[in-house]
Formats: structure tokens, C-alpha cells, sequence
């Protein structure tokens, strides 16, 4: 049973939204209905939603393994917070809503949760 991951699956199903609404409303605003346009704040947009896309299920999918497999509150609530805190800090760097700097620090977060989760599930498997 599941208990721990399930609170990092629905806060970040909810920062989606906010992140998707972005986009979609500019792209509404701007009357750019395929593509980006040119238009590089549409590509900001466009991309963190992207990113958000291309990294949260396969983090999430390894966390929800390592509960399974038995993972300690600690490793959950770390990871799960650490991926939570890495996705914001990117998409605020990303699309300049923040600190540029904070784009590769929420990256190298969220790949730090990749790989030690998929570590621990290699390691917990021998």
C-alpha cells in the first residue's frame, strides 16, 4: 500500500496545472495554435511544461518502486521533496520567472532523484 508517494504525485499534478495554464493561455493570447512561433517567451513556456513532462513520470514511477520495495519515510520524503523543490526551481529558472542559475540547479535535482532511485531499487534487487 502506498502511503508516502501518493502526496509528491498529487502536488506535483497540481503544479502541472498552473505550468500547462501558462502555456496555454499565451499561446491563446498570442493566437499560436501549432509551434511556437518564433515567439520565445511561447518557448519558454512551452518547454518547462516540456520538461515537466519528459522527467516527472519516470522520477515518480521509481519512487513509487522504492515504497513498494519497502523504502524508509526518510528516502521517500527526501527524494519526493527534492523533486518537488528541483521541478519549480527549473521551471522558474527556465522560463525567467526566476534566477536563470535556479534552471540547472532544479535539473540536477531531478536527475539526482533518477539515478539515487534507481540505484537503490538496482541495490535492494541483489
Amino acid at each position: 500500500m502506498l502511503s508516502i508517494i501518493p502526496i509528491y504525485i498529487a502536488v506535483l499534478g497540481i503544479l502541472f496545472i498552473p505550468i500547462t495554464m501558462r502555456a496555454g493561455l499565451y499561446r491563446a493570447k498570442s493566437n499560436i495554435s501549432i509551434g511556437t512561433g518564433d515567439d520565445p517567451e511561447l518557448l519558454r513556456r512551452v518547454r518547462g511544461q516540456g520538461n515537466f513532462v519528459e522527467t516527472v513520470p519516470i522520477a515518480l514511477l521509481l519512487l513509487i518502486v522504492m515504497e513498494l520495495m519497502g523504502a524508509t519515510n526518510v528516502w521517500l520524503h527526501t527524494l519526493g521533496g527534492t523533486l518537488v523543490v528541483g521541478r519549480i526551481a527549473h521551471y522558474l529558472g527556465l522560463t525567467e520567472l526566476g534566477p536563470s542559475g535556479l534552471r540547472a540547479i532544479g535539473m540536477i535535482a531531478t536527475l539526482l532523484v533518477i539515478l539515487i532511485s534507481a540505484v537503490w531499487v538496482l541495490i535492494m534487487l541483489v
